[in-house]
Protein backbone atom coordinates (compact mmCIF):
# COMPACT_ATOMS: atom_id res chain seq x y z
CA UNK A 1 0.00 0.00 0.00
CA UNK A 2 2.80 2.43 0.91
CA UNK A 3 4.69 2.11 -2.40
CA UNK A 4 1.39 2.69 -4.21
CA UNK A 5 1.01 6.00 -2.36
CA UNK A 6 4.64 7.05 -2.73
CA UNK A 7 4.64 6.86 -6.52
CA UNK A 8 1.74 9.35 -7.08
CA UNK A 9 3.36 11.70 -4.56
CA UNK A 10 6.67 11.51 -6.40
CA UNK A 11 4.91 12.15 -9.72
CA UNK A 12 3.11 15.16 -8.21
CA UNK A 13 6.37 16.64 -6.94
CA UNK A 14 8.07 16.04 -10.26
CA UNK A 15 5.25 17.70 -12.20
CA UNK A 16 4.55 20.80 -10.12
CA UNK A 17 7.72 21.19 -8.10
CA UNK A 18 8.40 20.81 -4.42
CA UNK A 19 7.78 24.44 -3.48
CA UNK A 20 4.41 24.66 -5.24
CA UNK A 21 3.12 21.45 -3.65
CA UNK A 22 4.19 22.50 -0.15
CA UNK A 23 2.72 26.00 -0.58
CA UNK A 24 -0.58 24.46 -1.73
CA UNK A 25 -0.65 22.22 1.34
CA UNK A 26 -0.01 25.20 3.64
CA UNK A 27 -2.71 27.35 2.00
CA UNK A 28 -5.18 24.47 2.18
CA UNK A 29 -4.46 24.16 5.91
CA UNK A 30 -5.46 27.82 6.37
CA UNK A 31 -8.53 27.53 4.13
CA UNK A 32 -9.89 24.30 5.65
CA UNK A 33 -11.11 25.79 8.99
CA UNK A 34 -13.44 28.09 7.05
CA UNK A 35 -15.49 25.05 6.09
CA UNK A 36 -15.71 23.94 9.72
CA UNK A 37 -16.37 27.20 11.60
CA UNK A 38 -17.11 30.13 9.26
CA UNK A 39 -20.72 31.17 8.53
CA UNK A 40 -22.34 29.59 5.47
CA UNK A 41 -19.09 27.87 4.47
CA UNK A 42 -19.64 25.34 7.26
CA UNK A 43 -23.35 24.88 6.55
CA UNK A 44 -24.57 21.29 6.69
CA UNK A 45 -26.80 22.09 3.71
CA UNK A 46 -23.68 21.84 1.54
CA UNK A 47 -22.37 18.25 1.19
CA UNK A 48 -18.93 17.61 2.67
CA UNK A 49 -17.57 16.56 -0.73
CA UNK A 50 -18.64 19.87 -2.29
CA UNK A 51 -17.08 21.82 0.56
CA UNK A 52 -13.87 19.88 0.08
CA UNK A 53 -13.79 20.64 -3.64
CA UNK A 54 -14.38 24.35 -3.01
CA UNK A 55 -11.64 24.42 -0.37
CA UNK A 56 -9.16 22.84 -2.80
CA UNK A 57 -10.18 25.28 -5.54
CA UNK A 58 -9.62 28.29 -3.26
CA UNK A 59 -6.27 26.87 -2.15
CA UNK A 60 -5.18 26.37 -5.76
CA UNK A 61 -6.08 29.96 -6.61
CA UNK A 62 -4.30 31.46 -3.60
CA UNK A 63 -1.20 29.27 -3.40
CA UNK A 64 0.44 30.56 -6.58
CA UNK A 65 0.00 34.18 -5.42
CA UNK A 66 0.86 34.08 -1.73
CA UNK A 67 3.93 31.85 -2.17
CA UNK A 68 5.65 34.13 -4.70
CA UNK A 69 9.20 34.98 -3.63
CA UNK A 70 9.11 32.79 -0.51
CA UNK A 71 11.26 29.78 0.27
CA UNK A 72 9.28 27.20 2.20
CA UNK A 73 11.19 24.66 4.30
CA UNK A 74 10.58 21.11 3.15
CA UNK A 75 12.00 19.17 6.10
CA UNK A 76 9.54 17.26 8.25
CA UNK A 77 9.77 19.43 11.38
CA UNK A 78 9.77 22.75 9.55
CA UNK A 79 6.85 21.84 7.30
CA UNK A 80 4.92 20.24 10.16
CA UNK A 81 5.29 23.36 12.29
CA UNK A 82 4.08 25.56 9.45
CA UNK A 83 1.05 23.31 8.89
CA UNK A 84 0.08 23.59 12.55
CA UNK A 85 0.55 27.37 12.40
CA UNK A 86 -1.64 27.65 9.30
CA UNK A 87 -4.39 25.60 10.94
CA UNK A 88 -4.28 27.90 13.98
CA UNK A 89 -4.41 31.07 11.87
CA UNK A 90 -7.30 29.75 9.76
CA UNK A 91 -9.13 28.51 12.84
CA UNK A 92 -8.92 31.85 14.67
CA UNK A 93 -9.99 33.74 11.55
CA UNK A 94 -13.00 31.46 11.01
CA UNK A 95 -13.92 31.46 14.72
CA UNK A 96 -14.07 35.26 14.91
CA UNK A 97 -16.25 35.36 11.79
CA UNK A 98 -18.56 32.69 13.19
CA UNK A 99 -19.07 34.66 16.41
CA UNK A 100 -21.72 36.88 14.77
CA UNK A 101 -23.81 33.90 13.70
CA UNK A 102 -23.38 32.36 17.14
CA UNK A 103 -24.69 35.60 18.67
CA UNK A 104 -27.76 35.42 16.42
CA UNK A 105 -28.47 31.84 17.50
CA UNK A 106 -28.04 32.76 21.18
CA UNK A 107 -30.44 35.69 20.74
CA UNK A 108 -33.01 33.35 19.20
CA UNK A 109 -32.58 30.89 22.07
CA UNK A 110 -33.17 33.69 24.62
CA UNK A 111 -36.49 34.51 22.95
CA UNK A 112 -37.46 30.83 22.71
CA UNK A 113 -36.88 30.32 26.44
CA UNK A 114 -38.91 33.38 27.45
CA UNK A 115 -41.82 32.60 25.13
CA UNK A 116 -41.79 28.88 25.85
CA UNK A 117 -40.86 27.56 22.42
CA UNK A 118 -37.80 25.86 23.86
CA UNK A 119 -40.08 23.03 25.02
CA UNK A 120 -40.35 21.89 21.42
CA UNK A 121 -37.36 21.55 19.12
CA UNK A 122 -36.81 21.68 15.39
CA UNK A 123 -33.90 20.53 13.27
CA UNK A 124 -31.82 23.51 12.15
CA UNK A 125 -31.01 22.85 8.45
CA UNK A 126 -28.04 25.24 8.47
CA UNK A 127 -26.15 23.77 11.42
CA UNK A 128 -27.66 20.29 11.37
CA UNK A 129 -28.52 20.45 15.07
CA UNK A 130 -31.74 20.50 17.06
CA UNK A 131 -32.96 23.97 17.93
CA UNK A 132 -36.13 25.88 18.69
CA UNK A 133 -38.31 28.05 16.49
CA UNK A 134 -36.68 31.47 16.76
CA UNK A 135 -33.18 30.01 16.97
CA UNK A 136 -33.73 28.38 13.59
CA UNK A 137 -35.53 31.42 12.14
CA UNK A 138 -32.80 33.85 13.18
CA UNK A 139 -30.12 31.53 11.81
CA UNK A 140 -31.85 31.28 8.43
CA UNK A 141 -32.36 35.04 8.27
CA UNK A 142 -28.69 35.62 9.12
CA UNK A 143 -27.66 33.23 6.33
CA UNK A 144 -29.94 35.03 3.87
CA UNK A 145 -28.46 38.41 4.79
CA UNK A 146 -24.96 36.95 4.52
CA UNK A 147 -25.68 35.86 0.95
CA UNK A 148 -27.41 39.10 -0.04
CA UNK A 149 -24.55 41.39 1.08
CA UNK A 150 -21.93 39.16 -0.56
CA UNK A 151 -20.51 37.89 2.69
CA UNK A 152 -18.74 35.01 0.96
CA UNK A 153 -16.68 37.49 -1.07
CA UNK A 154 -15.85 39.40 2.11
CA UNK A 155 -14.68 36.22 3.82
CA UNK A 156 -12.51 35.03 0.93
CA UNK A 157 -11.11 38.53 0.40
CA UNK A 158 -10.24 38.75 4.09
CA UNK A 159 -8.57 35.36 3.91
CA UNK A 160 -6.40 36.56 1.03
CA UNK A 161 -5.49 39.71 3.00
CA UNK A 162 -4.50 37.59 5.99
CA UNK A 163 -1.35 36.62 4.07
CA UNK A 164 -0.34 40.29 4.08
CA UNK A 165 -0.52 40.16 7.87
CA UNK A 166 0.95 36.70 8.47
CA UNK A 167 2.79 35.19 5.52
CA UNK A 168 3.29 31.51 4.84
CA UNK A 169 6.67 31.38 6.58
CA UNK A 170 5.91 33.92 9.35
CA UNK A 171 4.80 33.06 12.86
CA UNK A 172 1.79 34.91 14.34
CA UNK A 173 1.57 36.43 17.79
CA UNK A 174 0.04 33.71 19.95
CA UNK A 175 -1.06 36.26 22.57
CA UNK A 176 -2.94 38.33 19.97
CA UNK A 177 -4.68 35.25 18.63
CA UNK A 178 -5.78 34.06 22.09
CA UNK A 179 -6.94 37.53 23.10
CA UNK A 180 -8.84 37.96 19.83
CA UNK A 181 -10.58 34.60 20.14
CA UNK A 182 -11.47 35.31 23.77
CA UNK A 183 -12.87 38.74 22.92
CA UNK A 184 -14.95 37.24 20.10
CA UNK A 185 -16.35 34.62 22.46
CA UNK A 186 -17.25 37.22 25.09
CA UNK A 187 -18.85 39.43 22.44
CA UNK A 188 -21.28 36.64 21.50
CA UNK A 189 -23.43 37.21 24.58
CA UNK A 190 -23.19 41.00 24.40
CA UNK A 191 -24.30 40.93 20.76
CA UNK A 192 -27.10 38.48 21.58
CA UNK A 193 -28.49 40.95 24.14
CA UNK A 194 -28.26 43.74 21.57
CA UNK A 195 -30.21 41.69 19.03
CA UNK A 196 -32.89 40.31 21.33
CA UNK A 197 -32.95 43.13 23.93
CA UNK A 198 -36.27 44.79 22.93
CA UNK A 199 -38.06 41.46 22.65
CA UNK A 200 -36.63 40.24 25.98
CA UNK A 201 -37.72 43.46 27.72
CA UNK A 202 -41.24 43.23 26.30
CA UNK A 203 -41.60 39.59 27.36
CA UNK A 204 -40.32 40.31 30.88
CA UNK A 205 -42.82 43.17 31.20
CA UNK A 206 -45.56 40.85 29.94
CA UNK A 207 -44.67 38.30 32.62
CA UNK A 208 -44.68 41.05 35.25
CA UNK A 209 -48.08 42.29 34.07
CA UNK A 210 -49.60 38.82 34.30
CA UNK A 211 -48.05 38.46 37.74
CA UNK A 212 -49.88 41.57 38.89
CA UNK A 213 -53.10 40.36 37.25
CA UNK A 214 -52.84 37.02 39.06
CA UNK A 215 -52.69 38.86 42.38
CA UNK A 216 -55.72 40.98 41.53
CA UNK A 217 -57.75 38.16 39.93
CA UNK A 218 -56.69 34.88 41.58
CA UNK A 219 -59.39 32.95 39.72
CA UNK A 220 -57.83 33.75 36.36
CA UNK A 221 -55.74 30.95 34.89
CA UNK A 222 -52.59 32.96 34.15
CA UNK A 223 -50.78 30.10 32.45
CA UNK A 224 -53.63 29.45 30.05
CA UNK A 225 -53.95 33.13 29.10
CA UNK A 226 -50.33 34.16 29.42
CA UNK A 227 -48.78 31.65 27.06
CA UNK A 228 -50.75 32.76 23.94
CA UNK A 229 -50.28 36.41 24.93
CA UNK A 230 -46.49 35.98 25.14
CA UNK A 231 -46.46 34.32 21.73
CA UNK A 232 -48.38 37.23 20.20
CA UNK A 233 -46.18 39.85 21.90
CA UNK A 234 -43.00 38.00 20.96
CA UNK A 235 -43.90 37.58 17.30
CA UNK A 236 -45.03 41.20 16.99
CA UNK A 237 -41.78 42.47 18.51
CA UNK A 238 -39.65 40.11 16.44
CA UNK A 239 -41.36 41.31 13.26
CA UNK A 240 -40.98 44.96 14.29
CA UNK A 241 -37.28 44.65 15.18
CA UNK A 242 -36.25 42.40 12.26
CA UNK A 243 -35.28 45.31 9.91
CA UNK A 244 -32.96 46.67 12.60
CA UNK A 245 -31.52 43.19 13.21
CA UNK A 246 -30.87 42.82 9.48
CA UNK A 247 -29.01 46.14 9.40
CA UNK A 248 -27.02 45.18 12.49
CA UNK A 249 -26.05 41.88 10.89
CA UNK A 250 -24.99 43.44 7.59
CA UNK A 251 -22.79 45.96 9.39
CA UNK A 252 -21.22 43.50 11.81
CA UNK A 253 -20.50 40.81 9.21
CA UNK A 254 -18.46 43.33 7.25
CA UNK A 255 -16.71 44.61 10.38
CA UNK A 256 -15.90 41.10 11.57
CA UNK A 257 -13.56 40.51 8.62
CA UNK A 258 -11.47 43.46 9.80
CA UNK A 259 -11.71 42.28 13.40
CA UNK A 260 -10.55 38.81 12.42
CA UNK A 261 -7.55 40.29 10.59
CA UNK A 262 -6.68 42.42 13.64
CA UNK A 263 -6.32 39.27 15.74
CA UNK A 264 -3.53 38.10 13.40
CA UNK A 265 -0.17 39.75 13.97
CA UNK A 266 3.36 38.58 13.40
CA UNK A 267 4.90 37.55 16.69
Amino acid sequence: MLPDLQQPAADLLATFGEQRVTSFALVLARVAPLFLLAPMFSSKLVPARVRGIVAVAIAVGLSSVVSAGQVIPTDVYGLGGLLVKELMVGGVYAFVLGAVFAAVSVAGSFIDVLIGFSFGGLVDPVNGTQSSVFTTAYGLIATLIFIVIGGDAWVIGGLAKSYDVVGLTELPSLKMMIDGAGAAFAQIFVSAIQIAGPVILALVLTDAAFGVISRVMPALNVFQVGFPAKIVVGMLLVGATMPFVAGWLAENIQQDVGTALQTLRVG
